[in-house]
């Protein structure tokens, strides 16, 4: 036992050795530094990484060793050692009720240590301000949950997982603090594990000299608690064998690691892997099995969340570059699945789902959401599904879920029995799983009517509001929806009205920023070019050059990141142009037979939505005119298959088409001048390309209908 006391003795000089003499990178005494802060009240947390350990230049390899296979003893150890190095406070700070009860303590031991009495010694837990995790070395993959076997009991893993659900945070006893009644002593007791006996008799010498049993009160105040937080991890889809049902592990967080995680995140998680007897009726049927769980030491996030994002140097230099790019839109929409063909413009509203812009908050409480949401729906096999399932790869916080596989509960929220508890607790669906992030419905024309119209609040008031099983509440569920769909015949059927084929109610269409329909028609340029596409990506399991480097998805999240932080607002110069914008768009409608899309007061708010995405994407704090030509532009452009369709129907060639809108323009506006830009944005919005535009202008210009400057500038000749 002794060989064994010296043993650990010495560990702890080893473990102090380290604290005070690592440098980090900077030559910095890093743990000292952090002890200092400790010392001041400005943090709790001692996070001994085993990378500086195993970095460290008088390392011992057998000492590392043991601090791995037993690091619960050597939590222990790395406490002791830091109680004996820990420096004096250099700030002053409030003092709290801890501090108080310390001061007091310390003065009352300083008294009674002449006749002291071993149970009234104080544990060295109660004095600790602070907590100490080891974390595991970074190198090597992470275990997945089923390769945690028997052997690793009491050693330090690392694990990936999904968290599946959190328990709340709740107060854990550390040391319980009794006084005594008749005597007046404090007697201290440690609680290492969930359940403790309390003790009932004082156990002081002077009460059993008195041979009086002392009746003993726990005094709640006194006692030392830990926050508490039990969480359920899940094995991720790819690491599951063929045929098996994904492996669950309970995880103990305790004191500043609580609150750190929620139901939805992809975490990586080091701790160690410790078991728990069964306790009570269970004990009986379990026999010698035991059950196990991790006590976690650190959790990294695969994905932060855009809030949490802070970016690194040499990011800020990637970003800041990347900005000055004057063709940075293109760039990031051509850099989103780009083995996937074609579908630019998808591409781009995908970008601005993923940008988003700013949430508006009225004095009166009232609020204006700043989340797109997006429709697509096409024919089979022009890749919807893979759009959705990449843009939640991109996204730090998304939600894939099928139309058929989700019930309305599914979406918003069921009550269930806690099996811990017993008590009913609401369990938040996809819908407030994605909150701050993206729901993807896929097979969205397949899901039940009723079990749509749960979707109709979250898509606007952003909150699910429920009334069940004597709970009545609101959850946020502030997401971004982007829904796939097919048309109501499976393919889109051009003998009969887009409403027809859409076939969603008008009250969900209209909550649509976007609704892009996608369809899959013969030709043969077009075809050949996809065909290429799609036998390069098989050969080489990458998509052919697109003459730049495509950013790498956490690029893509840095640079969004960075760009959500600005809050763009409307010009009082452009609130014309808007109004006027929206206003055509509303009479265009009403001249249709057969119109393409619903516009309602929505639709101005999502033009102001898009145009704000974009200027966040330009850094800019003010929307400019271009920011909304473009957001019509993508408007006009979602529909751009049926106008090509009506074109041939109406006989009309591009070049007709182009001359009747600039004439009918430039009548509307009552002008005989037009600048290029003007007409460039107008043929646009139609779905025409410049060359097409150019082609035009010198067609008509030989035949003396207009006239043309150096930079195609329109002069209508008065006939």
């Amino acid at each position: 036992m002794s060989t064994r006391d010296l043993d650990f003795e010495s560990d702890k000089v080893l473990a102090s050795d380290f604290l005070k003499n690592f440098a980090d990178i900077n030559g910095e005494p890093k743990y000292m530094n952090v002890l200092q802060d400790v010392a001041n009240h400005k943090t709790r947390a001692v996070q001994i990484d085993l990378d500086d350990l195993i970095n460290y230049k008088d390392l011992d390899e057998e000492f590392l060793r043991r601090v791995t296979e037993n690091t619960r003893r050597y939590i222990g150890v790395f406490s002791d050692a830091i109680d004996e190095i820990m420096p004096d406070s250099t700030e002053a700070f409030i003092d709290d009720d801890h501090d108080i009860l310390m001061t007091q303590r310390s003065d009352e031991a300083v008294e009674s240590e002449n006749g002291s009495d071993p149970q009234q010694k104080m544990p060295p837990e109660i004095k600790r301000y602070y907590e100490v995790y080891i974390k595991a070395p970074s190198k090597g993959r992470p275990y997945t949950i089923r390769e945690v076997k028997a052997s690793y009991i009491g050693q330090l893993v690392r694990i990936s997982g999904i968290v599946t659900r959190c328990s709340d945070v709740k107060p854990l006893m550390k040391v319980a603090v009794y006084t005594c009644e008749d005597c007046g002593f404090e007697i201290y007791q440690e609680v290492t594990a969930r359940v403790f006996m309390p003790l009932f008799e004082c156990p002081s010498t002077r009460c059993k000299m008195n041979k009086n049993k002392g009746n003993l009160i726990l005094q709640l105040r006194a006692s030392k608690f830990l926050k508490f937080q039990e969480a359920k991890v899940q094995e991720l889809a790819e690491h599951v064998p063929k045929g098996h049902i994904p492996r669950t592990m309970t995880v103990h967080f305790r004191g500043e690691l609580t609150r750190k995680v929620a139901p939805g995140d992809v975490v990586e998680l080091s701790g160690i892997f410790l078991p728990i007897p069964y306790t009570g009726f269970r004990a009986m049927r379990a026999g010698l099995v035991a059950d196990t769980y991790l006590e976690a030491m650190s959790v990294t996030h695969f994905k932060k969340k855009y809030e949490e994002y802070e970016l690194r140097g040499d990011e800020e230099e990637q970003i800041a570059r990347l900005a000055e790019d004057g063709d940075i839109y293109n760039k990031l929409a051509r850099s989103l699945a780009p083995e996937i063909f074609g579908h630019e413009d998808i591409k781009k509203a995908l970008l601005l789902l993923l940008v988003g812009a700013p949430h508006r908050k009225l004095k009166d409480g009232m609020k204006i959401r700043g989340d797109l949401h997006i429709c697509l729906m096409g024919d089979p096999g022009v890749a919807k599904s893979q759009l959705l399932k990449h843009i939640i790869n991109v996204a730090p916080r998304g939600v894939y879920t099928t139309g058929r596989g989700s019930s309305g509960v599914g979406l918003t929220a069921a009550v269930q029995k806690d099996p811990v508890t017993n008590e009913m607790v609401l369990e938040g669906g996809a819908l407030v799983l994605a909150d701050m992030g993206i729901c993807a419905i896929d097979e969205f024309d397949k899901m039940d009517e009723s079990d749509r119209t749960a979707i109709h609040e979250v898509m606007e008031q952003q909150t699910v509001s429920i009334a069940k099983a004597g709970i009545t509440t609101s959850l946020n569920a502030r997401t971004a929806v982007l829904a796939a769909a097919n048309p109501a015949w499976g393919r889109y059927d051009l003998r009969r009205t887009p409403a027809e084929n859409i076939n969603l109610p008008p009250a969900l269409l209209s909550r649509f920023d976007l609704l892009w329909l996608i369809l899959d028609r013969a030709d043969m340029e077009s075809d050949l070019e996809m065909a290429r596409h799609v036998v390069h990506v098989h050969q080489h399991k990458e998509s052919p050059a697109l003459g730049f480097a495509p950013l790498d998805p956490s690029v893509l999240r840095a640079y969004i990141s960075a760009a959500r932080r600005s809050s763009p607002s409307v010009p009082r110069d452009l609130e014309e142009y808007i109004a006027s914008a929206y206003s055509s768009i509303r009479q265009e409608e009403a001249k249709s037979s057969t119109p393409h899309s619903y516009t309602t007061v929505r639709t101005l708010l999502s033009i102001l939505r898009v145009s704000a995405a974009l200027a966040r994407l330009r850094f800019s704090e003010t929307v400019a005119q271009s920011d909304v030509d473009e957001a019509l532009r993508l408007m006009q452009m979602s529909k751009f298959s049926l106008y090509s369709d009506e074109r041939q129907k109406s006989g009309l060639d591009a070049i007709s088409d182009i001359y009747s809108i600039l004439r009918d323009q430039a009548a509307s506006s009552g002008k005989t001048d037009v600048s290029y830009a003007d007409a460039l944005n107008w043929i646009s919005r139609k779905g025409y390309s410049e060359a097409q535009l150019k082609e035009c202008l010198e067609e008509y210009a030989a035949l003396n209908v207009w006239q043309i400057s150096q930079s195609f500038d329109i002069k209508f000749i008065d006939s």
